[in-house]
């Protein structure tokens, strides 16, 4: 058996097994390009499903499947308030984690640029 180091960032090395499937199971929340959207719009403020439904143009149901998915994640919370559940976000370090994505792909893009230019 390894032993298990932190690595400097507080994560320890090598990740244990359940540690491994937690994070997994975040990045899968995250794998839906709308659950992103829902995410990116409730950046704005907490919403309702008929919001968030009006506004990305999806259907009640396929909204609610994805509120679902990100709330059991822990990415969104839910309040219920009278008849009405609204949403906000749960963990807002997830768009720590989507800048780091975005500054990744502009690095890529710029390096992918430069190689066909110079082709």
């Amino acid at each position: 058996m390894m032993p298990v180091v932190d690595d400097g960032n507080g994560m320890p090395h090598p990740l244990p097994e359940t540690l491994v499937e937690l994070i997994a199971k975040q990045f899968r929340a995250l794998s839906e390009p709308m659950r992103i959207r829902l995410l990116d719009h409730l950046r704005d403020g907490e919403a309702t499903v008929s919001v968030l439904q009006e506004v990305l143009g999806a259907s009640q149901q396929n909204v609610s499947k994805h509120l679902g998915t990100l709330y059991e994640a822990g990415l969104v919370s839910r309040e219920k308030r009278g008849t009405t559940v609204v949403y906000a976000v749960g963990d807002p370090t997830v768009f720590q984690l989507c800048a780091l994505v975005c500054g990744s792909l502009r690095r890529q893009l710029s390096e992918r640029t430069v190689v066909l230019r110079d082709r």
